[in-house]
């Protein structure tokens, strides 16, 4: 699986993208026809509390995936996105055996 991490109007520290691409590829154990996942990485508001926003888009055949979480962190967001990302891939097993 192809793992595209974009940071949006920032510099994404390289201990950052290391997090989010050993979390996000967690999921290409989960399912096995992933063929790409996109990591949006936004900060909205600099200026206030829980502000930071994790979005993933997992493409499946049949049916893409995605989800966004917003947290007080990076890595909080992204292992909120994770953890909710399993779900819908459970869902999408069921949906194309």
């Amino acid at each position: 699986m192809n793992i595209v991490i974009n940071a949006v109007k920032f510099k994404a520290d390289p201990k950052l993208e290391k997090f989010v691409a050993d979390k996000v590829s967690k999921l290409d154990r989960l399912v096995d026809n992933a063929t790409k996942c996109e990591v949006f990485l936004k900060v909205d508001k600099p200026e206030s509390d829980n502000n930071k926003i994790a979005e993933i888009s997992l493409t499946l055949p049949g049916q893409p995936l995605f989800n966004s979480k917003q947290a007080n962190t990076f890595e909080e967001a992204i292992s909120d996105c994770v953890d909710t990302m399993k779900v819908q891939i459970d869902k999408y097993k069921e949906r194309y055996k």
